[in-house]
C-alpha cells in the first residue's frame, strides 16, 4: 500500500530549500516593517476526540496501473501523537503588516509523479505562482480549489483546471485567494490524487511540531485572531492580545 510523504518532513525540506524572498513577491496587501519589541504566540493543538472514520480513506488504484501502480492508495487526512494533533498549520488572520517573510516561498512547483502529488502539502505566499510538472508518461489534470472555510468538507470554489496530457508538461498559475487561506489540489484523471497547499496572507503562521506545538514570533502590539489549518477538520479557533514584548498561551482543540 502506498501513503504520500510524511508532512513533517515535506513542511522541512520546504523550508530548507527556500530561496531568499523579497516582500514584493506578495500581494500588496501585506507590508514588511520594522518589529520593536514584537510579541509571541505559543500553545498547542490537540483533537478533541479520536480521528473520525472519514478522515482515513482507501482509494483503489484502476487505471494506469504501469505508472500508478495495482495497489491501493492510503491518506490518512487527521493524524494524532496521543492527543497531539500533526500536520497542521497556526497562523493569524487579517496581518496587515510585520515582519519579513523569511524562508516563505513566494512560488512553488507541485510534480506529479507515479501519481502522486508531491509535496503532498505545501506553503507559498497569496499572489504568488503555482508550477505543476507531469513527469508520468499517462495524463493528468490539474485541479486547485479554494477551501472558503479552510476544510475540504465545506465550501469550495475552483482556482484553477488545466489538462496536462504530455509527460514533461509544464502549466503555471497566479494564485490570489481572497477569502480562503488554503487550496485543495486534485486530479480529474485519478481519483486517489489529492495534495493541499497554504497560501499564507502573511508570514504569522507556523507549522505545528511532533508534539503538537506551535510558536508565532515576532508579533505588533494588538489584538488578534488565531486559526488552525487541517484540511479535513473545521479549523479551530482562538484569540490574543500582543502587548510589547509579551508571550501569550493560545492551546487550540479541534474536533
Amino acid at each position: 500500500m502506498k501513503t504520500p510523504t510524511n508532512l513533517l518532513k515535506t513542511i522541512s525540506a520546504i523550508a530548507l530549500t527556500a530561496a531568499a524572498l523579497s516582500p514584493l513577491n506578495s500581494i500588496a496587501a501585506y507590508k514588511v516593517v520594522d518589529v520593536t519589541n514584537g510579541g509571541t504566540i505559543t500553545g498547542t493543538v490537540t483533537l478533541k476526540k479520536a480521528a473520525p472514520k472519514s478522515a482515513h480513506k482507501v482509494y483503489d488504484i484502476k487505471k494506469d496501473n504501469s505508472v500508478c501502480g495495482s495497489d491501493q492508495r492510503i491518506i490518512d487526512y487527521v493524524k494524532t501523537n496521543g492527543k497531539a494533533l500533526l500536520n497542521t498549520i497556526v497562523y493569524l488572520t487579517k496581518v496587515k503588516s510585520g515582519k519579513a517573510w523569511g524562508e516563505t516561498p513566494a512560488d512553488i512547483t507541485l510534480d506529479q509523479k507515479g501519481c502522486e502529488f508531491t509535496p503532498f502539502l505545501s506553503i507559498m505566499q497569496n499572489g504568488g505562482k503555482l508550477t505543476a510538472i507531469n513527469s508520468d508518461p499517462v495524463l493528468h489534470n490539474l485541479h486547485t480549489y479554494e477551501l472558503f472555510t479552510g476544510s475540504i468538507k465545506g465550501p469550495k470554489k475552483t482556482v484553477a483546471n488545466v489538462s496536462q496530457p504530455d509527460q514533461g508538461s509544464k502549466v503555471t498559475k497566479t494564485v490570489k485567494l481572497k477569502k480562503g487561506f488554503a487550496m485543495k489540489v486534485e486530479c480529474d484523471a485519478h481519483d486517489f490524487m489529492h495534495g493541499f497547499v497554504f497560501v499564507a496572507k502573511s508570514p504569522y503562521y507556523a507549522v505545528v511540531d511532533a508534539d503538537g506545538k506551535y510558536t508565532i514570533d515576532n508579533i505588533p502590539a494588538g489584538k488578534y485572531k488565531v486559526k488552525a489549518f487541517n484540511g479535513f477538520l473545521k479549523p479551530g479557533k482562538g484569540k490574543a492580545t500582543i502587548k510589547g514584548g509579551d508571550t501569550v498561551t493560545v492551546d487550540i482543540q479541534m474536533k
